[in-house]
């Protein structure tokens, strides 16, 4: 009975799973654990800390409750006590929210609201890898974005609905959520003012990489009969145009477009933004893509896969 007891414990200790691989939501509240502890040792002896994440807010008072909800709770959480989620994440969300409200009232402890921000998303992806083993990404592709071949249209019906797409998209992605960024990080008072010359590289590398994404739009409604959107899938493999290059034109164009719209209006976060949305582009929708392609297109699409790579152009040099 008791070696059964410490083998549990052992189990709940190890910071790998079953099978031996390294359980990253364990190790990544070890790390927020540890990370609480050491900000808090700041805040008590680094007035500068102290001002950029709290503010005015009274750092005893919070302290009391933070030390046990938050940093106990992630360590425990690591120890494999996965019930302390629902202890953590309450509290997280808790405290984001008031310190976001807070933040955009006083315009002051911007860094953390910040923090507390990427803390409340990455623990929320810990707690679900934990508890379900993985991130159920395929709930992003259901209904009106599940995967669909695109009905039979002439290459001027594509076109045009792939041009309303690419309008649309921009409109959203490249001006609407960066402008709102741009707001939230001026009352949150954590601006950074670029050099000019990094400001012109952002202005040549918005118009390349929107040359690049209205290159690949119009290859895709034109040689694959379809859209870019998963809705209306390509009927054919599309591998000419800058799809010879790299398989994902338009996710290249897209981020970069991103972090140029960031460079322009000197806002890092709007850089934050379009980096941390190829990240989650990279990791949960492209496998659920590359899966749909590889049912599609079978041994044609594996042999494109083996042959270009996904984010770095692959340059085919013709020997004689």
């Amino acid at each position: 009975m008791r070696d059964s007891f410490e083998k549990r414990l052992n189990k709940r200790r190890s910071l790998t799973t079953s099978s031996g691989q390294l359980d990253w939501s364990r190790c990544y509240f070890l790390i927020q654990s540890l990370a609480g502890a050491m900000w808090w040792i700041g805040v008590f002896t680094i007035p500068g800390i102290r001002n950029a994440t709290l503010g005015t807010l009274p750092a005893q008072l919070i302290a009391w409750f933070d030390i046990p909800l938050f940093i106990l709770g992630s360590l425990l959480l690591a120890l494999g006590w996965r019930q302390g989620a629902w202890v953590v994440l309450p509290w997280i969300t808790l405290v984001t929210a008031a310190m976001f409200i807070y933040s955009l009232i006083t315009a002051t402890a911007g860094l953390g609201t910040l923090i507390m921000i990427a803390s409340w998303v990455c623990s929320l992806l810990a707690a679900i890898q934990m508890f379900i083993g993985r991130i159920p990404s395929e709930h992003l592709i259901r209904g009106p974005f599940a995967f669909r071949t695109a009905p039979q249209r002439n290459v001027k019906g594509h076109f045009w609905r792939t041009a309303s797409q690419l309008l649309c998209f921009w409109a959203l992605f490249l001006f609407v959520i960066p402008a709102i960024i741009l707001v939230i990080e001026r009352r949150l008072n954590v601006m950074l003012q670029f050099p000019v010359e990094l400001r012109l590289f952002g202005v040549l590398a918005l118009i390349s990489a929107s040359s690049l994404g209205i290159w690949s739009a119009v290859t895709m409604s034109t040689r694959g009969q379809g859209t870019p959107l998963p809705s209306s899938m390509p009927r054919r493999l599309v591998i000419s145009g800058p799809y010879r290059f790299v398989r994902n034109p338009m996710a290249v164009a897209g981020i970069t477009q991103g972090v140029a719209v960031g460079l322009i209006s000197s806002s890092w976060l709007v850089v934050v933004y379009a980096l941390a949305g190829s990240l989650l582009w990279n990791w949960l929708i492209r496998p659920q893509e590359e899966a749909n392609l590889e049912e599609n297109f079978a041994e044609e699409f594996r042999n494109y896969k083996n042959n270009v790579s996904c984010w770095v152009p692959t340059i085919h040099i013709r020997r004689n």
